[in-house]
C-alpha cells in the first residue's frame, strides 16, 4: 500500500502517523509539502493531526485552501481514500469532502487523554477489522472537537452509515456521559456517502504500540492494508 501524508506548517504528528503506515504496510509513506499542487498515483492520502496554520481563522480553514488540496480533492472524488486524523478531520470539513463543522469543545477546554468509543459500523475499508459496537480507548488531542452539523445532515448521516465512531463511557456504552467534546449525537469520527473519506478526531497512530499504551488504532490500518491489497 502506498501513501502519502500531507504536511502542513503547524502539522506534529506526521511522523507517528508515518510509523504507523509503515508498520502496516511494510512500505514508507511519502510526506508531501503543502505547497505542492500535484500528488503522485497513491492508495491513500492522510492528512495528519497538527495545528496547520496555527489553527488561526478556524481549525483547519487556512489548509484547507493550501496548493496541495485542489490535488486532494480531486483523487478524492476519483475514489482514492483519504484520512483525516484531528487537525485532518477539520481540513476534511473546511474544504468539503466530509459535511458538518469542528467547534470549540464544549468545555472550552483542551482535551489531551485516552477516550472511549464505539464503533457503529463495520463495513468500510477504514473499520472492516473491527466490529459494530466494540469498545476501543484511544488517545485523543484537541481544542476543536465538537462535531457540529444540522439535524437534517445529522439524520442523514445516520441513515446512510456515515457515522463510524461514537465516543462512548469507560464501558463502551454511547451516553451524555461519554461525550467528551460536546459533539452532536457523539460523534467521533465521519465518512463520505461513498465510504472512501473517514474523518476521525482520536489519534489511531497513537494507539498501534502496546509500549505507548494500547494497540486499539492498529485495525484501522491493518484493514486499510488488506482492503487497498
Amino acid at each position: 500500500m502506498k501513501s502519502a501524508i500531507i504536511v502542513f506548517p503547524g502539522s506534529n504528528r506526521e511522523r507517528d502517523m508515518a510509523l504507523a503506515l509503515q508498520a502496516a504496510s511494510g512500505q514508507t509513506p511519502l510526506l508531501v509539502w503543502h505547497k505542492q499542487d500535484t500528488l503522485p498515483a497513491v492508495d491513500l492520502i492522510v492528512l495528519p493531526g497538527g495545528f496547520s496554520h496555527g489553527d488561526y481563522l478556524r481549525a483547519g480553514a487556512m489548509a484547507a485552501r493550501a496548493p496541495i488540496m485542489a490535488a486532494v480533492i480531486a483523487k478524492a472524488n476519483a475514489g482514492t481514500p483519504v484520512l483525516g486524523v484531528c487537525n485532518g478531520f477539520q481540513i476534511l470539513t473546511e474544504c468539503g469532502l466530509l459535511p458538518g463543522a469542528l467547534m470549540r469543545n464544549a468545555g472550552l477546554k483542551f482535551i489531551c487523554r485516552h477516550v472511549d468509543l464505539s464503533v457503529e459500523h463495520d463495513n468500510s475499508m477504514f473499520t472492516r477489522s473491527y466490529a459494530n459496537g466494540q469498545h476501543l480507548r484511544i488517545p485523543a488531542a484537541h481544542n476543536d472537537g465538537n462535531y457540529f452539523a444540522d439535524e437534517a445532515t445529522l439524520d442523514r448521516l445516520e441513515g446512510n452509515g456515515q457515522i463510524a465512531f461514537r465516543y462512548a463511557d469507560p464501558s463502551g456504552t454511547v451516553s451524555a456521559a461519554g461525550n467528551i467534546n460536546g459533539s452532536q449525537r457523539n460523534i467521533a469520527g465521519v465518512l463520505n456517502p461513498q465510504g472512501n473519506i473517514l474523518g476521525f478526531m482520536p489519534h489511531p497512530e497513537n494507539a498501534v504500540d502496546p509500549r505507548l499504551g494500547g494497540t486499539d488504532g492498529a485495525a484501522l490500518f491493518s484493514g486499510l492494508v488488506e482492503a487497498l491489497a
